[in-house]
């Protein structure tokens, strides 16, 4: 029984995982990436000599997938959480206080985002649940559309767009309302009367469990003991480049028959190799949209008077070039302990990828330039490390979840053939995991019972 994982992302591993743990040692699993490493955008090197996370640092601490993945592995003492500390918002050239009540940014009252935005905009904000919504069960439109419609522009560029562009490295304009915010969408189906209504039906019940969780040493201890617990042959720096059905089984090149295939590459990878097997989900996943950023860590002096908060957003229009800071050693207790002061800083959105073309030399000192704006300080960084993400991130635009319907149901008719991914049903962590996890269980079910242990 030989089984293909095309992608070395934690969708991928987590699929090769969960192969191994259904299929036992006589499963013949190989992955193919085209990268020299696996990870995907989990990717934790050395920074001044001790390792920081520079794709995502973060997963949502209220969804299952990951602990329940650690307690399997044994790493359950690699858990972290945040120190509870708010992100600040740079808006108008000054920072402001996160807005409380919010739905990704969306107000649930006017008061909330008195200061972040003008008074004509709080006053609009205020008089909106008088205002006729137009909304139609089971519609799509981009976040944009709605919340400038009902709020302003000045609550989409001020409050919205730098949460978006943090989860997606995109904007309200090319993020849809029913796959990012399915809550808000539900409750506009369910009949509310206003936006205003809708958000504050569609805001979580308050707890005092952490939104979010990490890993002390970084992503990289997951992704190395999904590598040992699978035991997956690795092809790494190889492409794949044709599937197509065989008379038993798949064929795919470079690595020749297999008896089944896990997708769990980028949407264009997808839709390219699913072309000739499966038209439709082909078409479906090249109309998903991605988008590419850059991160910048840097060490700095311990002493760096930065401000009491987990990181800075940054606005739409605003002068900075960064969209966002993470002040990793505020917001994580265990990077607290070490000598330096984290930050991340982070650049590009989607339609716009110079920054990926930038020297590092150049990202290095936009980042200090732009964080010693924000903060007021002056920025000396002992150390910096670049990385960029090309195509790292799918965007959701809106009929994203039509869109994967088709393209899971293409595949359905598929025997021997799953999909996963961020581009399916979340860009997080969790989510990927998740999908890593089920297209391995669907292989397993459609195996002919001979050869399942």
């Amino acid at each position: 029984m030989r089984i293909a994982i095309v992608g070395g992302g934690i969708s991928g591993l987590a699929a090769a995982h969960r192969l191994r743990t259904l299929l036992g040692p006589q499963a013949d699993l190989v992955l193919l990436d085209p990268s020299d490493r696996v990870g995907g955008i989990l990717y934790t090197p050395d920074l001044h000599g001790e390792p920081l996370d520079l794709g995502a640092e973060a997963f949502v601490g209220r969804r299952p997938e990951v602990p329940a993945l650690l307690r399997e592995l044994g790493l359950e003492d690699q858990l972290v959480y945040p120190a509870g500390r708010s992100p600040l918002l740079w808006a108008g050239g000054a920072a402001h206080a996160m807005p409380a009540r919010t739905l990704m940014g969306i107000p649930s009252d006017a008061e909330s985002v008195r200061g972040l935005v003008d008074d004509e905009t709080v006053e609009r904000i205020a008089g909106e649940s008088s205002r006729p919504l137009a909304w139609y069960p089971d519609s799509d439109v981009d976040v944009h559309s709605l919340v400038a419609d009902r709020f302003g522009a000045q609550v989409v560029e001020r409050s919205v767009d730098p949460l978006l562009g943090g989860v997606y490295a995109g904007s309200s304009r090319s993020i849809g309302v029913r796959a990012a915010l399915p809550t808000l969408a539900a409750a506009l189906d369910e009949g509310a009367p206003s936006l205003t209504h809708a958000v504050s039906a569609a805001l979580p019940p308050p707890s005092t469990t952490p939104v979010f969780g990490a890993l002390r040493g970084g992503y990289r201890v997951l992704i190395e003991a999904l590598v040992r617990s699978s035991s997956v042959r690795i092809v790494g720096g190889t492409a794949a480049t044709r599937l197509a059905r065989a008379t038993a089984g798949w064929v795919l090149d470079p690595i020749g028959l297999v008896d089944a295939v896990v997708l769990a590459a980028p949407a264009p990878v997808a839709a390219r190799l699913l072309r000739y097997v499966a038209p439709g989900a082909a078409a479906a996943a090249g109309g998903i949209e991605v988008s590419s950023s850059v991160v910048v860590a840097m060490a700095l002096p311990a002493d760096t008077a930065l401000p009491d908060n987990s990181g800075i957003l940054v606005a739409t229009g605003e002068s900075l070039r960064a969209k966002a800071f993470t002040l990793s050693s505020r917001k994580w207790p265990h990077l607290a302990e070490r000598p330096d002061a984290l930050v991340r800083a982070s650049f590009g959105k989607f339609g716009d990828d110079s920054t990926l073309a930038w020297p590092d030399k150049a990202l290095v000192a936009a980042a200090a330039e732009d964080l010693a704006t924000v903060t007021g300080v002056p920025i000396a960084p002992k150390d910096a490390v670049v990385q960029r993400w090309r195509g790292g991130l799918a965007q959701y635009a809106p009929g994203h979840l039509d869109r994967i319907a088709e393209i899971e149901t293409a595949v359905a008719e598929c025997d021997g053939l799953a999909v996963a991914g961020a581009y399916l049903h979340g860009v997080g962590v969790p989510a990927c995991v998740a999908t890593g996890d089920a297209a391995a269980r669907r292989i397993v079910e459609r195996l002919p019972v001979s050869t399942k242990p």
